[in-house]
């Protein structure tokens, strides 16, 4: 179990909590410059935090207490963290079962030794026949397996993964997620994926962490995370498109902008006639080519299709806001559904989800002290 929670003010203020299980993957996400990097070096030993605890299988590998006294840190090379980049960094002048033999240097086998066993981590990736060569004569895609072999060279606690996958294409992306998810069985050691990508974090994360600006906003499993997102602006990070602004008072949601309202459960952490933002998932949606008694009129705006699901934008008649709402093809055939057309939108408010409405400059504010 890898367990962290520090904090620091300079020279990048950085307030991160998190714990990653053996054999489970935790992916940070968030804007650029957001800290995620920078989170991943700390638990690496390669940046020192003011405050705070990395705890990994029970041992300490950095502590300190409120006023900066350092109770316990550990170096890079004692901490045994796998780490791959984003950018590979191999040797150039190295091939790859050099490259992979790297960390095994003072490790007291001899180099015959060494070299079985980085050829062994080449097999393990599918790629040992290319043991041979340089780094500029394989392709982005082996170049990563042969920087995630060298990562795993060490017999690593935690395997720490800084964007590995955004510089390659997307069919050799397929193929590392598979070998990712072999490795999650096969090591069982916790694993920390940093990526941009939200499609990629719930396709692969047991949980996420939400950072903005240095601070964790929010930890969830995904599909908590894209459904109940703690406020405003975690559902803005993480891309929600239906999300709206409303007053809150003794269970009903008022909509702005438009004159309707939605029964919601209060479970007491609202104050009254409270501005709150709201965001409803796609299972929340449907949509009727007659009214009902609790649908609104809307006109189709705008029409996209991706494949076998069509995007829809649908307009809240004599209001600004709209609402994107997806389904299959057949679906929207069954409807008779074209631009300009008039249609009636029901939203369920069971599952509508209410969320503090706060300013996004400062994320300190959605910290819960």
């Amino acid at each position: 179990m890898l367990k962290v929670k520090i904090s620091q003010n300079t020279p990048s203020p950085l307030q991160i909590s998190l714990e990653c299980a053996p054999g489970d993957l935790h992916a940070l996400v968030g804007p650029s410059g957001s800290g995620k990097t920078t989170a991943l070096r700390t638990i690496a030993g390669l940046n020192t935090p003011s405050r705070g605890k990395i705890e990994c299988n029970g041992e300490a590998w950095f502590e300190a207490d409120d006023l900066g006294g350092k109770i316990r840190q550990l170096s890079p090379a004692e901490r045994s963290c796998g780490f791959l980049f984003q950018q590979y960094a191999l040797f150039p002048h190295l091939n790859a079962v050099g490259n992979v033999a790297i960390p095994l240097q003072n490790s007291g086998l001899n180099t015959s030794e060494r070299k079985k066993v980085s050829l062994d981590l080449l097999d393990r990736m599918g790629i040992a026949d290319l043991a041979d060569r340089l780094p500029h004569q394989l392709s982005g895609g082996q170049q990563q397996r042969v920087a995630l072999a060298r990562a795993l060279a060490r017999q690593p606690k935690v395997l720490l993964l800084d964007e590995p996958f955004s510089a390659i294409d997307a069919p050799t992306r397929q193929g590392l997620y598979k070998t990712l998810a072999q490795l999650r069985t096969d090591l069982n050691i916790p694993m920390i994926l940093v990526t941009h990508d939200l499609r990629e974090a719930d396709l692969l994360a047991d949980r996420i962490t939400v950072i903005d600006q240095g601070i964790s906003l929010q930890t969830a499993a995904p599909r908590v995370l894209f459904e109940r997102p703690r406020n405003s602006r975690v559902a803005e990070l993480v891309g929600i498109s239906n999300m709206f602004q409303g007053v809150f008072d003794s269970g009903s949601l008022s909509w702005d902008g438009c004159n309707t309202a939605f029964s919601v459960a209060d479970k007491g952490k609202i104050p009254p006639k409270a501005r709150v933002a709201w965001v409803i998932p796609q299972s929340g949606l449907s949509v009727h080519n007659n009214p009902t008694q609790t649908s609104v009129p809307a006109l189709v705006e705008k029409m996209s299709a991706l494949g076998q699901i069509a995007v829809i934008q649908l307009r809240i008649q004599n209001s600004e806001n709209t609402v994107e709402w997806e389904a299959s093809a057949a679906e929207v055939n069954r409807l008779q559904m074209q631009t300009g057309a008039l249609m009636h939108l029901e939203l369920d408010g069971n599952q509508i989800h209410i969320m503090p409405l706060r300013p996004i400059n400062d994320p300190r504010r959605f910290i819960d002290h």
